[in-house]
């Protein structure tokens, strides 16, 4: 009923048959193996056999049908073995991530502008008129090597992952049978290069240079606090201060979609506490948040804060209010265990580990502080030489690398045992 024919040049493998009306058509299925050819072989003569009788065709063939991807199922419908089915009209790339976009009322103003900046990135790669259904792997490629011509790597994986999203939802709503984003690399990325560790000279000469009791409680609350800014530095109330119990309440809006509505607690570190008393002493009565004169969501805090670092004779770090937040996580796993760091900070234990704590100069001393540590407990208990390797060592004693062994545990059996020990030799 039907012939199994392949191309020898491109190997694609056709199904040749004579229809009904006597005519003889081709069905084109790419390149298969031939146990997939042959699989294919007897789908459609089952096809065939049902046009030709006007019954159904089997189960099995129907549901071979249902998973055939879109332009397959288009060239056997052509050849009139299956009907037409009944398709949505594809929107326009501009069009669904209009749409998208609109329907998101969940989401906050921050996150639609970031959504907005992704739409004008894939418009910008792509035009605005290309179908949804017209999109490949290949096309999510093309648009990460569109990004990174200009943007680091993060910044590439953050629009990428946006990108995947609007696909996704299309996929979602059944406008499109796959995601051609799902395989691109995207997410968090930790930019080590970007780290910078704020010591406290550093920060006291930016605390210095604040322009008012104000700002020096910003940087203060951002560095000794752990606190973000701008969002929970904002968002601070007077009510939210817990002076008997040294301690205050963050709102942050960042995380309040999350268990527990985004709110911690932070302890109301020696180091914060006078340049928060400062500012209470300043505050009139009535008034509602910690900070009052910076509230202008038009005010660019972050441009504001550079020029304060750069007039306290400092070079302007790389994201400067997270690294000051960087600083004092880093500094508290010193002294408190990491679960508790992160409780105060607002992050997990894994986003702290990734994009937060670093090494400091500190660890590099201490380091190399121990070889001096080690010579000097071996002195404590009891080793006067300075041997430059192990087997130096093992002459020195007459028991080896255990001089006081013997002596602390008065075993005779033990002193018999010598250089070489009581494990039976493995050479």
């Amino acid at each position: 009923m039907a012939s199994l024919s392949r191309d020898k040049q491109t190997g694609s493998t056709r199904i040749l048959f004579v229809a009904t009306d006597g005519k003889r058509k081709t069905v084109r299925f790419g390149k298969l193996t031939q146990k997939q050819a042959d699989s294919v072989k007897l789908f459609m003569e089952d096809l065939i056999g049902a046009s030709v009788s006007g019954s159904s065709p089997k189960n099995t063939t129907a549901e071979w049908i249902a998973g055939l991807p879109d332009g397959i199922r288009k060239r056997i419908e052509r050849v009139g073995l299956i009907e037409p089915r009944e398709r949505k009209e594809c929107p326009t790339l501009g069009q669904w991530i209009k749409t998208y976009i609109a329907s998101r009322t969940d989401v906050k103003p921050n996150t639609r502008l970031k959504l907005g900046h992704g739409k004008l990135k894939l418009i910008e790669c792509f035009g605005e008129k290309k179908l949804l259904n017209e999109f490949n792997a290949g096309d999510a490629e093309r648009f990460r090597i569109f990004l990174k011509q200009d943007m680091a790597e993060g910044s590439v994986r953050r629009l990428c992952k946006l990108a995947r999203q609007f696909f996704t939802a299309a996929v979602d709503r059944e406008i499109i049978p796959k995601n051609p984003f799902a395989a691109v690399k995207c997410g968090d990325f930790a930019d080590v290069t970007k780290m910078y560790f704020v010591s406290l000279e550093e920060t006291q000469a930016v605390i210095d240079a604040c322009p008012d009791a104000e700002w020096r409680l910003i940087v203060a609350l951002a560095r000794y606090g752990g606190v973000r800014c701008p969002s929970e530095v904002l968002r601070l109330k007077w009510e939210d201060i817990n002076w008997a119990k040294s301690r205050f309440t963050v709102h942050a809006s960042k995380t309040e979609h999350h268990t527990g509505g985004g709110v911690r607690v932070v302890p109301i570190f020696p180091e914060l506490l006078p340049y928060l008393e400062d500012c209470f002493k300043l505050a009139k009565p009535g008034t509602e948040y910690v900070i009052t004169r910076y509230r202008d969501t038009r005010q660019n805090l972050r441009t504001t804060f550079i020029r304060i670092i750069e007039k306290a004779g400092l070079k302007p770090w790389p994201k400067p209010f997270q690294n000051l937040r960087s600083s004092r996580e880093t500094e508290l796993t010193k002294n408190h265990p990491l679960h508790v760091v992160v409780s105060w900070i607002g992050n997990s234990q894994p986003v702290a580990m990734k994009h937060y704590l670093q090494t400091t100069e500190e660890d590099f001393e201490k380091a190399a502080q121990n070889p001096a540590q080690y010579t000097s407990e071996m002195g404590r208990i009891g080793w006067n030489t300075e041997p430059s390797d192990l087997t130096q060592v093992a002459e020195t004693t007459e028991y080896g690398l255990f001089p006081n062994i013997p002596n602390l545990c008065n075993c005779n059996e033990l002193k018999k045992a010598g250089l070489l020990g009581i494990e039976p030799r493995t050479f």
